[in-house]
């Protein structure tokens, strides 16, 4: 059965190591689970899997489900919590570390929600040759590989300016005022920009969340 969500382990060989978990549930989400478990066939020989699918825009898509804890890999990541065994492979280990399973914060919406403060790298896959002085190079970095998956959010990331190895970009559309649009750019796209422009050593988000105004001028 699937579930739907809108974010030091322990290998299912070594059963020793359980106190630090790659995804922790909340206490909330941790009930609801359960109760879905509950209903199951054998619901003890049950484990929740939460697997990196691929990527959605800026964020990182999953899949969650329960199986049976005896059909894992050797080299999965489990930890039990509240009696629930909690599995992620290996290769989403590293996009699920620090990510917390949660009831969503609006009673309205249904299902669970993942809270990661991970993201997607832009760059993965990319072919760049970015050419020119920074702000050039950050011009064809925004167009050729940021903005078209901050456009699956209605979103896009422009250049303000340069001042030395400094990058001052402000973001627009449906990232301007959105909780999560600071976290974006420091966590992906800070990252990219520094990653693909190496004599980039900070770049800073001027965008007036609040005002939707553009503090850099003023």
């Amino acid at each position: 059965m699937s579930l739907d969500a809108d974010p030091s382990t322990q290998t299912l060989g070594d059963p020793a190591d359980t106190e630090i978990p790659v995804l922790t549930v909340t206490e909330a989400a941790l009930a609801r689970v359960l109760e879905i478990r509950d209903a199951e066939d054998d619901p003890g020989s049950l484990c929740l899997r939460v697997e990196v699918t691929g990527v959605i825009g800026t964020d990182y898509a999953y899949d969650l489900g329960f199986e049976p804890i005896v059909e894992g890999a050797e080299d999965d990541h489990v930890s039990v919590q509240g009696g629930l065994s909690v599995v992620v492979p290996a290769s989403s280990v590293s996009s699920l570390r620090g990510a917390v399973l949660d009831l969503p914060s609006s009673g309205e919406q249904a299902g669970l929600v993942i809270r990661n403060p991970n993201r997607p790298n832009p760059l993965v896959g990319a072919d760049l040759e970015l050419t020119g002085d920074v702000a050039d190079k950050v011009q064809q970095l925004l167009a050729e590989a940021i903005n078209p998956s901050l456009a699956a959010h209605g979103g896009y990331a422009s250049l303000v300016g340069v001042d030395g190895d400094k990058v001052f970009l402000t973001m627009g559309g449906g990232c301007q005022g959105c909780a999560l649009s600071a976290a974006t750019l420091r966590e992906g796209i800070q990252v990219a920009v520094k990653e693909a422009i190496p004599e980039v050593v900070d770049v800073i988000d001027v965008t007036d969340h609040g005002a939707g105004e553009n503090p850099f001028y003023s």
